[in-house]
């Protein structure tokens, strides 16, 4: 692998890294393409091609992976899990929960009720997938 490669995934990593830890807050494309040190453009494109999903799929998924464990973890109501992951509209939260999981925020909620798994099984199988979605946007973020 080349040295521009490495160091182009390395920025890559760093950029995720800092949607995993930021996914709660607003965030943008200019932001987060100045962390890669690239043009809005090329940090969206370079995105997909490491990740294989656009920055904007890709934190969707992420604030929906935190909110199924709010979900099922917690009696918080799902309005307040909606704001607490990231997401400042209800109806954007829950559109956006129905496309990748499968179901609407409560009725995930109360599948989640059902008999205890072991965790392991849990969070492999409830783990959102990108795979087969067709990314419909991209530029802002939140």
């Amino acid at each position: 692998m080349s040295r521009a490669v490495e160091q182009t995934n390395r920025l890559m990593l760093r950029t995720r890294d800092a949607m995993d830890r930021s996914y709660a807050h607003p965030l943008d494309i200019p932001a987060l393409a100045r962390i890669a040190h690239m043009s809005e453009a090329h940090f969206i494109r370079t995105f997909r091609a490491t990740f294989g999903e656009t920055p904007h799929r890709y934190l969707q998924r992420r604030r929906v992976e935190r909110a199924m464990h709010l979900l099922r973890e917690t009696d918080r109501s799902i309005t307040d899990i909606c704001l607490a992951v990231g997401f400042t509209s209800l109806g954007t939260f829950s559109r956006t929960f129905r496309s990748i999981v499968g179901q609407s925020p409560s009725d995930y909620r109360e599948a989640a009720d059902g008999p205890a798994l072991p965790t392991c099984f849990t969070m492999s199988w409830a783990r959102p997938s990108s795979f087969g979605e067709a990314p419909r946007d991209q530029g802002k973020l939140a």
